[in-house]
């Protein structure tokens, strides 16, 4: 359901604030130092899931001190919308995953089923391992069977948006997590 800026913004001005832009780097600084810990000596390929993984990416990237590539694959169960429809792959990596360890990086775990999607695939394609980071896990009881390596924030099951992840194609770029006022919304 498209809108328009004007009511992005009445949504942007209603919302509560979750996590200020201070939280998102603390968290992000920790995955980061996680990453560095688990990959160092691995030479990951990186994986950013778009669009939202490219905020979180972009964060997490110059904090890593070790070699390692970067691609990007495009799969998405929203499409502008508040609710999950079906998966659609638009863009697969262009560099081999066989043999490859990977680290695919994503705005959200929501209901799970995108990452392990994607995590499937590049199982699929041979991938010596695969690990999963996302900057925010949503609390509730409706996920995928799915394990998530490195996470760096939790919020309630509220439609939360900034800092890669957006409203109605809107407010990704908010410099923090913010909560759809109660009652509006459910991503």
């Amino acid at each position: 359901m498209l809108i328009t800026p004007m009511q992005a913004q009445k949504v942007f001005d209603e919302a509560d604030c979750l996590f200020t832009a201070a939280d998102v780097d603390k968290a992000i600084d920790r995955v980061a130092e996680e990453i560095n810990r688990e990959l160092h000596d691995k030479n990951p390929l990186v994986l950013c899931v778009m669009t939202g993984g490219i905020v979180p990416v972009g964060q997490i990237l110059p904090r890593l001190s070790f070699p390692l590539s970067l691609d990007y694959i495009h799969v998405t169960r929203y499409v502008g919308d508040t609710t999950g429809g079906e998966l659609q792959w638009l863009v697969t990596p262009r560099t081999p995953l066989r043999d490859r360890v990977v680290l695919i990086i994503d705005d959200i775990l929501d209901e799970g089923q995108t990452i392990k999607a994607v995590i499937d695939d590049c199982m699929k394609a041979n991938a010596r391992q695969v690990y999963s980071a996302v900057l925010v896990n949503k609390l509730h009881d409706r996920k995928a069977d799915v394990k998530v390596d490195f996470i760096g924030l939790e919020v309630e099951d509220r439609y939360v948006f900034g800092y890669g992840m957006d409203y109605k194609g809107f407010l990704r770029n908010v410099p923090g997590i913010y909560a759809e006022k109660q009652g509006k919304g459910d991503r």
